[in-house]
């Protein structure tokens, strides 16, 4: 199915809108100490601005380890993000599938609480690449 415009605008639109609201849950779930959980609202809080960007700027993923490919490729290799900024990226998939996927495996407040901040930071850059109005 291809999307004009006005559709790719919508969807943009809406991503970033959940993407804020996802970084809101993560931060009640590290008020109420649910560790695993504001590990995957992190991750999904950068996922949901992600995919804005990619759509934004016309680029597709089917896959969670696309977008991470397509950000490398598109922004991280060219400066448009740094190399911390993918790393932490890849970080949050990895940890959101350990919690999970992992039996026996629990994240810890000194795991969840260092990545509130860089997270914070991350959408909010994600969201300055994207280009549409």
């Amino acid at each position: 199915m291809s999307l004009n415009e006005e559709d790719i605008k919508a969807v943009v639109f809406y991503r970033k809108e959940k993407a804020y609201a996802t970084l809101r849950e993560a931060e009640d779930m590290i008020e109420t100490k649910h560790w695993n959980l504001a590990i995957q609202r992190m991750y999904y809080a950068c996922f949901y601005m992600a995919s804005a960007l990619l759509m934004s700027a016309g680029l597709k993923s089917q896959t969670h380890n696309g977008v991470v490919g397509q950000l490398g490729m598109h922004y991280v290799s060219k400066g448009l993000l740094t190399k911390e900024e993918g790393r932490l990226y890849s970080r949050l998939l990895q940890n959101r599938i350990t919690g999970d996927y992992n039996d026996f495996f629990d994240f810890a407040e000194e795991d969840v609480l260092p990545l509130i901040e860089p997270v914070r930071k991350l959408v909010v850059k994600l969201e300055g690449l994207i280009d549409i109005q």
